[in-house]
């Protein structure tokens, strides 16, 4: 049987697809959040055809100052007749780009001052205020464009899903008991020594559901409690925690069995593990999903936290490996059912 589509997979990646999007024009109005959002390839050839072009654009201007201005006719006539330099320089022309006598030399000297690189041969004089302006206009466009180019790389570079990558979470979840109720429970950890401050873990159950109007819900989002060790939502992620949801009356997993468990393809229960960078002071999001034949009745994890050489040790090695244990195989409601005849 063709298995259920993800509505989030197992790195966290949202399985849905914007179709039809007629409204194109909004993404303009947000630039740099759509330059960020493009894949790198993308965002390089965007920046280095906005130098190119800006130096193009410039060097066409500087081109045509130098030709209203009779530089090209008068360095043209230098060229063809050194001997004539000494007389022309007499004669008082003052051009207002020295040494730009064709297109290649305007679009160097365009190069030359965006980019602040100066190598003396070619530089503007006071005889045009135009070509002044030209300078001021040009340097802050270069400017402009640097400051959008560095900024986009540093938040492509710092973007909170990276730092999300060495956050874990176990392959599969149990159900087992828990202090004598059924749990729903699974282990999330975090690879690097610097901590999420601030960690919040919340679970929904995205189900296709129909309401008694007969209204067609396709990915129904339902918000389930989660428990922790230390209470609460917020986390000390200092080692690997498990993480377990109480199945109640209130719980969406209230009349699920190992039986009927693998029958219900439309269910998919989702983690999102929510925290405040230490290093960066960014927040982060990781999430992952569980199917239906991706959790495991009867079986626990087993213990990674040991005690060695006055330190605490954790292996990673057995993450994800779980035991079985005695569990009923019975639906919650069942459960709390025989106890209360009991």
């Amino acid at each position: 049987r063709e298995r259920r589509a993800r509505f989030v997979g197992k790195n966290g990646a949202c399985n849905v697809a914007h179709k039809n999007i007629r409204e194109q024009g909004r993404f303009l109005q947000d630039v740099f959040t759509t330059l960020v959002d493009l894949k790198w390839p993308h965002t390089l050839l965007i920046f280095t055809m906005s130098f190119l072009c800006s130096w193009l654009l410039f060097g066409m201007v500087w081109w045509l100052i130098a030709f209203a201005h009779g530089d090209l006719d008068h360095s043209t006539r230098l060229q063809r007749d050194p001997a004539d330099g000494a007389a022309g320089s007499a004669a008082g022309f003052v051009p207002c780009v020295t040494s730009i006598h064709s297109f290649t030399s305007a679009f160097l000297f365009s190069i030359e001052v965006q980019v602040t690189i100066g190598f003396g041969g070619r530089m503007v004089t006071e005889e045009c205020p135009a070509a002044i302006l030209v300078l001021i206009v040009q340097n802050i466009v270069g400017l402009v464009i640097n400051a959008i180019m560095l900024g986009c790389i540093f938040m492509k570079t710092s973007q909170a899903h990276r730092r999300a990558e060495t956050l874990i979470f176990s392959k599969h979840a149990v159900i087992a008991l828990r202090e004598g109720r059924l749990c729903f429970m699974l282990r999330v950890g975090d690879l690097r020594k610097s901590m999420i401050i601030s960690a919040t873990i919340r679970m929904q159950v995205v189900k296709k559901t129909a309401s008694l109007e007969g209204e067609v819900v396709p990915l129904n989002q339902i918000d389930i409690q989660m428990e922790n060790p230390v209470g609460g939502n917020s986390i000390f992620l200092v080692s690997p925690l498990i993480i377990y949801h109480v199945i109640d009356k209130n719980s969406p997993l209230y009349d699920i069995s190992p039986m009927n468990l693998h029958h219900h393809e439309d269910l998919e229960i989702i983690v999102i593990l929510e925290g405040v960078v230490e290093t960066t002071g960014i927040t982060t999001q990781a999430r992952t999903s569980y199917l239906a034949d991706e959790i495991l009745w009867g079986q626990r994890f087993v213990p990674i936290v040991a005690e060695e050489d006055g330190r605490y040790s954790v292996d990673y090695s057995k993450f994800g490996n779980t035991v079985k244990v005695p569990t009923p195989s019975c639906t919650a409601r069942q459960l709390e059912e025989d106890k209360s005849i009991m």
